[in-house]
């Protein structure tokens, strides 16, 4: 009886190690969003929505995306809109009516070396190899009361995150890494909520972040998100800043950077 049990412990061991990999566990994420292929065929994206930072501070965005890697992106809060685009090549520029100087500007060189993960639609666990990704199975978690597997991504720049996704539907709850400032890295969160299909796509259509330790919360509520839609080019060109308002009513604060996109589609704080 002994040797029939210990028989059947290495048994399972084989498919209980298996469903803890990380590339197991990856690979059941893209099958429950929808599956490679209809991930590959995306050619474009358009998430508008609301972005809210208080309730009396809050606002319109859009976030464009067409490969290859191609983003034009717009949040408005008070009457004003900062607007960030990149060409999909090499060039591109910000523009914020919350600066001392508002005025377009070249993206940084720091901005530029991040970019590419904001204009990826895919995200960072297509391809991750050839994206300079390292995914490696990090323990199981505890999300608002769901089990759930822990990944830990280390980007080709060295830095790292990590992300939790649920252990039965293996859709994405939470994201966990560091927000770089002018100032320092802080520690930051995000946890991905109604999961809604979009032309056989799941996509979260609200995201809440935070700073643990702080105060400092975000919400990004998706309104509409289309895919495979015609997008002008000239969004992707050095953009020409909007008519000032009249009366421009500035918020009571304002986000120290725009959303930005997560791996599954919709944008997240960055």
């Amino acid at each position: 009886m002994r040797k029939f049990i210990l028989l059947s412990a290495l048994l399972c061991f084989p498919i209980f190690a298996a469903a803890q990999t990380a590339d197991d566990i990856i690979a059941k994420y893209i099958e429950a969003r929808g599956g490679l292929a209809k991930i590959k065929a995306i050619q474009s994206e358009r998430v508008t929505g609301t972005i809210v930072f208080a309730p009396t501070v809050q606002g319109p965005f859009l976030v464009e995306r067409e490969r290859p890697n191609k983003m034009h992106m717009e949040v408005s809060l008070g009457g004003q809109t900062l607007i960030r685009v990149y060409d999909g090549k090499s060039s591109g520029w910000v523009y914020d009516p919350f600066s001392q100087t508002p005025a377009v500007k070249p993206m940084s060189e720091n901005e530029l070396l991040n970019i590419l993960d904001e204009a990826d639609f895919e995200g960072p666990f297509i391809d991750s190899k050839a994206k300079g990704n390292k995914l490696e199975f990090a323990g199981k978690a505890d999300v608002e009361g769901k089990p759930a597997y822990k990944i830990k991504l280390t980007n080709k720049h060295g830095d790292i995150s990590y992300f939790s996704f649920d252990a039965t539907t293996y859709m994405l709850l939470r994201w966990q890494g560091t927000r770089k400032t002018p100032e320092k890295d802080v520690p930051a969160e995000s946890l991905f909520r109604k999961f809604n299909e979009v032309d056989g796509m799941q996509y979260p259509f609200l995201i809440e972040s935070s700073s643990p330790g702080t105060d400092q919360t975000q919400k990004i509520i998706a309104d509409k998100i289309e895919l495979n839609i015609s997008i002008s080019e000239s969004h992707f060109t050095r953009p020409t800043p909007p008519a000032e308002p009249a009366e421009p009513a500035a918020p009571a604060t304002t986000p120290a950077q725009p959303p930005a996109p997560d791996s599954s589609g919709t944008p997240k704080p960055n």
